[in-house]
């Protein structure tokens, strides 16, 4: 009862005048804070306003089996509530003063709520709760997005800033510019969206890992707050990347601004759902089955619903062209080739997903090392698809739990060309240290393909089929 009666004296009172300063004010906001966030806090619900809120929406899912109640899940709600809750009365200063950007008005809070980092095992229920956070949150500026995507419009935004200043207005030259894009790039992210919520959270990316400390400094020093789901560790973030040690003051920048909280209940929850009373996922050559006349028979029943011919389309994107040899309105039927064996990437497959409801994948080959960049698409396409709720059937080599073979019987010989040749540019041997960094080791695809997995299974129950309906 104590830290909640000096929260609420923080929220209401005015000693922020001559003979006060705000050290002391600051320094009670940030007790109260650790200790309501610890969860260590009695009758923290007195001044909530929780009729609607995340751990009310959850417990409704309970109450109507949607969901089986979870100890671990019930901890992580309580906490979304809690910064659910801060966030009614919080915005972010818009102020020029020092006291207001400190402080804003009487009826804000006079810091950022903390964010939440929550990570764990696959199929825990991390972007369930997240998603349950984010539909109550009473935030006019907010933004859901994979991280994946996230980065991509990041650098977008970095392209697009570069390129309006390449021109000096003085002379009419091309003079390049050598000003900082990332400020003015975070700064337009936080005037569209304050609260960012990331599904996701993975860096894999060199060109990602070499900006994110200043990127979310800057985002943090904005006002906005993050809440984010991930598979590992923010310690673990970017594991074994190249140059990494010029990422990890980035680590330090996300603890800081965010709650680090483990969600694993040692249960794959995507694991447990009632299959489809049709087959969708068929491995090739089991049990005599046809895959090829299984799928066929699944198009032509799913396309005798569409209002539309079967043909070949162009998509474009971006000036490029997704050729697609076989559709049917919203129906896609194609080949792991023409998805994953060409250079795809994540704006490609939310653009399939944007134009159809169920995909058709046929011929999805087991993954070796030697083909890990095929499987960090498919790992992308698999993402973006469930992200966005598209239906897949497939036909594959294996059981999605086989998909993925991290070593070959050819040992060095696995290695695609492409990471030699990246090993002699960069004068990497074999023998030394960096030749088992992630981008030549696969060890990010190993760890992400778990999620794969997981992800492929639920993709194959009912519960997700009708998530998303044809239309």
């Amino acid at each position: 009862m104590m830290v909640v009666s000096v929260l609420r004296r923080c929220r209401t009172s005015n000693f922020i005048g001559p003979g006060h300063g705000p050290r002391l004010h600051l320094g009670l906001w940030r007790f109260a804070e650790t200790r309501l966030l610890s969860g260590d806090v009695k009758g923290a619900s007195e001044w909530t306003d929780s009729d609607d809120g995340p751990v009310r929406r959850y417990q409704k899912k309970v109450d109507r089996k949607e969901l089986k109640h979870d100890d671990r899940q019930a901890q992580v709600i309580r906490l979304l509530q809690k910064i659910s809750d801060r966030l009614k009365d919080y915005r972010p200063s818009d102020g020029s003063g020092l006291l207001h950007k400190l402080f804003g008005s009487k009826k804000r809070y006079p810091i950022a709520p903390k964010g939440l980092y929550l990570y764990g095992a696959v199929g825990g229920g991390k972007t369930m709760l997240m998603d349950l956070f984010y539909d109550c949150a009473a935030v006019d500026r907010k933004r859901r997005v994979h991280f994946h995507q996230f980065m991509l419009d990041v650098h977008r935004r970095i392209h697009e800033y570069k390129t309006s200043r390449g021109s000096s207005p003085v002379s009419g030259t091309t003079k390049p510019k050598f000003d900082d894009p990332i400020p003015p790039v975070a700064a337009s992210i936080g005037d569209e969206a304050w609260l960012l919520c990331f599904d996701e959270f993975q860096v894999t990316d060199v060109g990602d890992a070499m900006i994110l400390k200043r990127l979310f400094t800057e985002l943090f020093a904005g006002g906005v707050i993050v809440v984010a789901t991930s598979n590992r560790h923010p310690d673990d973030l970017y594991k074994n990347g190249l140059q990494r040690s010029n990422f990890l003051p980035f680590v330090g920048v996300l603890k800081d601004r965010c709650n680090v909280v483990s969600l694993d209940s040692g249960i794959d929850y995507r694991q447990t759902g009632a299959k489809g009373t049709q087959k969708v996922y068929f491995v090739v050559g089991d049990d005599g089955v046809d895959a090829d006349v299984e799928l066929e028979k699944i198009f032509k029943q799913l396309s005798s619903r569409e209002n539309d011919a079967i043909r070949s389309r162009v998509l474009t994107l971006g000036g490029r062209d997704i050729r697609l040899q076989r559709t049917c309105g919203r129906l896609l039927d194609c080949t792991f080739d023409e998805l994953c064996n060409q250079p795809r990437g994540a704006s490609d497959y939310l653009l399939l997903s944007q134009v159809f409801h169920t995909a058709i994948v046929r011929d999805i080959p087991i993954f070796t090392l030697k083909t890990k960049t095929q499987a960090r698409r498919f790992i992308t396409l698999i993402d973006t698809f469930y992200d966005n709720k598209v239906r897949v059937v497939c036909s594959a080599a294996a059981i999605p739990s086989r998909l993925f073979v991290a070593r070959g019987d050819q040992g060095d010989a696995e290695l695609a060309d492409e990471h030699r040749a990246l090993m002699d540019d960069l004068n990497i041997c074999k023998e030394s240290e960096n030749a088992n960094v992630s981008i030549f080791s696969g060890e990010e695809e190993i760890f992400a393909f778990d999620r794969t997995v997981s992800r492929l299974t639920e993709m194959q129950t009912e519960d997700y089929w009708k998530q998303r309906e044809a239309t």
